[in-house]
């Protein structure tokens, strides 16, 4: 099978459960909030799927996956479901999961045993939207994976991300839909200069806005050219 969403930078997304709180400024638009409230759903009730828990069981082509698109992997109304959620993953080594939390505080307690130095399925993100989240990285960085990664996107400011060891990817993007905050187009080109200097895979995946461009909101062009940079590490 190909791919089967529309998240430039992955394949295949993977709901395991659906439903988030909101912690910071980037959630403030989130997508999964105006789908759950247009179809009459409240967003912040996290609930385990019926239908998709072990959809990654059944796909047998590898697949960069995007874990918890509608919620995050590490919020804590979803422990108790976690560890058969970690298993579908080691049972499925031939798929890439890429698992990105605002919460990387709660990482190093709910890890599943046997990661050692992280497996080799699974890379690890964050999202970090401004300045003031920058710590997200640092508590990243403390945690072994094969990939990590970070996501600067909704970027809804100036992004100076200092020494990147131990980082193996970056993002960035604009924010989405109706009420998108704009994002200036020098904040996404510092941190891809940045990224570049210190030898870093750089991804840029869209300006944002409300308009779509060549099928991405506000188009992808950087600087007149794409960026898709992926990270070397993977299964």
């Amino acid at each position: 099978m190909g791919k089967t969403t529309a998240i430039e930078w992955t394949e295949a997304s993977w709901n395991p459960w659906q439903g988030c709180i909101k912690v910071s400024p980037g959630c403030k638009n989130c997508y999964m909030y105006r789908q759950k409230l247009r179809y009459g759903q409240d967003p912040k009730l996290i609930a385990r799927s019926k239908t998709t828990f072990y959809s990654p069981l059944k796909w047998t082509e590898p697949r960069l996956v995007f874990t918890c698109s509608w919620s995050d992997w590490f919020i804590e109304n979803a422990d108790e479901w976690r560890d058969e959620a970690w298993e579908v993953i080691r049972r499925t080594p031939q798929h890439a999961y890429q698992i990105l939390t605002k919460r990387p505080e709660r990482i190093a307690r709910h890890l599943p045993a046997g990661w050692s130095d992280g497996w080799q399925n699974v890379w690890l993100g964050v999202s970090i939207e401004s300045q003031e989240y920058i710590d997200r990285m640092d508590l990243l960085c403390e945690i072994p994976a094969q990939v990590r990664f970070v996501s600067a996107e909704p970027l809804l400011g100036p992004l100076d991300l200092g020494d990147l060891l131990g980082i193996d990817w970056v993002i960035t993007g604009g924010e989405s839909g109706p009420k998108a905050r704009p994002m200036e187009v020098e904040w996404a080109r510092s941190v891809r200069d940045q990224c570049v200097r210190q030898g870093v895979a750089f991804f840029h995946k869209q300006n944002g806005g409300a308009k779509k461009i060549a099928g991405a909101w506000g188009g992808r062009l950087l600087d007149g050219r794409t960026w898709d940079d992926m990270p070397t590490a993977s299964t």
